[in-house]
């Protein structure tokens, strides 16, 4: 696999599954939302941690920054 996903990318990913980890764990959350919501968190996660979004491959999206020598 090919890295697609950026510094802040990966950044914004991440703090969106410690938020949505937090409204669980402070019960603002419940029900149907929060496991929709956790499993989302958790694909964030996957993804900000291999660098690699499966949906930015068809599309062509690349958010690294590519360092040409």
């Amino acid at each position: 696999m090919k890295k697609n996903m950026g510094t802040t990318d990966r950044l914004i990913r991440i703090v969106l599954a410690v938020v949505v980890a937090i409204l669980y764990f402070t019960n603002t959350i419940s029900g149907t939302l929060a496991l929709v919501l956790g499993a989302v968190a958790i694909i964030f996660l996957l993804t900000s941690f291999i660098s690699f979004c499966p949906l930015y491959a068809p599309f062509g999206i690349n958010t690294c920054s590519n360092k040409t020598k």
